[in-house]
């Protein structure tokens, strides 16, 4: 990976990973992804965060090349997740004068994943506070479950820059050439989708610095069109639609159901509808799915009914949403049952506890296989969404 130029004095020493698939044992990563961290070099240098365990080295060398043999004064702890903190011991040892800068949450967690001493060791920051380190002055706010409790960012004040720990964040390496929206809104609503109080909170805060550039610690370095992303988070974060759409997600056991669902798609298309996503719910990216609920304004919910519930993978696909704190959206549902059809009560049960949906009464039923007679029922649904 060649260097990548932040300021003349504020080093990248991250690293792409591109042989994982799987990002916390769950999210398919197909372009990898990067593990940020950054030093500034000053009168007193500074690194913010660590890395994940699997480019430890890749990392040290970076860090070495940047510092030419200089000490390290202080370690900004910005988040404890293990994927941006397992080397803090390491550095810790490495250089033992170094100070570890953290909230007071920070340290209480601190003990659970370290065997540290931090005697004389700790900076201790609370919200505002600031550390000046030479022509360089941090700032500390502090961003409570975004994703966890402990987390804080860090705004250089000289340069003006927003060390944005997991927010503004996305899958990929650094150098993948893919689109920002889609795998940053991705990873949103896989990992920091449930906060979304928090994240418009930390908007708030965020409104009234003077932001040139936002360095995440995951995704590229943000230098252009700032107030693009800062919209997309603002719409993510508040929970409003994204994009003019119907997103079908379909859960099919033998392919019936995914038949009803493809016809429905072709009623829209029919209709008018400007964009319509089918998703199979058994054979693709959940993640993706989940993304693509929150994008979009209208939802059909198409199931098969399973052991008098509703097939496995709409029910993990609900409770994904549940957990994320869906709503604000216009719901139709689909059912198959062959003898005793059970998916609408079962996905229903799920959805009553979400904020603001607005589900259709009409529920299109089909018995094992989609007849002449059910189409009429599928484009009175499709009326009733569009």
């Amino acid at each position: 990976m060649k260097d990548i130029v932040i300021t003349e004095n504020i080093y990248y020493i991250g690293a792409n990973d591109k042989d994982i698939r799987l990002f916390e044992s769950q999210y398919n990563v197909p372009n990898g992804m990067s593990y940020n961290s950054y030093l500034i070099k000053d009168k007193k240098n500074v690194v913010l965060d660590t890395v994940d365990k699997r480019v430890t080295n890749t990392w040290l060398e970076n860090l070495e090349k940047a510092l030419k043999g200089e000490e390290i004064d202080y370690l900004v702890v910005s988040h404890l997740e293990p994927d941006h903190a397992y080397n803090i011991q390491l550095l810790a040892e490495k250089y033992p004068n170094m100070k570890l800068i953290g909230n007071a949450i920070t340290f209480n967690m601190l003990p659970n994943f370290f065997e540290l001493d931090l005697t004389d060791r700790k900076v201790v920051v609370k919200e505002g506070e600031t550390i000046n380190i030479g022509e360089h002055t941090l700032q500390f706010i502090m961003a409570p479950m975004v994703h966890w409790p402990e987390v804080m960012v860090t705004y250089e004040q000289t340069e003006k820059i927003l060390f944005s720990a997991d927010g503004f964040g996305k899958f990929g390496t650094l150098d993948a050439e893919e689109d920002w929206d889609c795998e940053a809104r991705r990873y949103y609503f896989g990992i920091v989708g449930k906060y979304g109080n928090q994240v418009q909170d930390l908007l708030k805060k965020a409104s009234k610095l003077d932001i040139k550039m936002i360095c995440p610690l995951h995704g590229p370095i943000l230098s252009e069109n700032l107030a693009h992303y800062i919209e997309k988070y603002d719409i993510w974060s508040s929970y409003k639609p994204e994009s003019e759409g119907i997103f079908i997600a379909c859960a099919s056991i033998h392919g019936n159901t995914y038949k009803v669902a493809e016809k429905l798609a072709e009623i829209l298309k029919q209709k008018g509808a400007k964009k319509i996503v089918l998703t199979d719910l058994a054979r693709e990216d959940m993640a993706e799915a989940i993304e693509n609920a929150f994008r979009y304004g209208k939802i059909i919910l198409a199931a098969a009914s399973y052991n008098a519930g509703v097939f496995t993978p709409m029910e993990q696909f609900l409770y994904h949403l549940k957990e994320r704190n869906y709503q604000n959206k216009k719901i139709g549902i689909i059912q198959n049952g062959s003898w005793a059809p059970s998916a609408e009560k079962a996905m229903k049960e799920i959805l009553k506890d979400m904020k603001n949906v607005d589900i259709i009464d009409e529920t299109v039923t089909i018995k094992s296989t989609m007849k002449e007679k059910d189409i009429v029922n599928i484009q009175k649904l499709a009326d009733l969404i569009i």
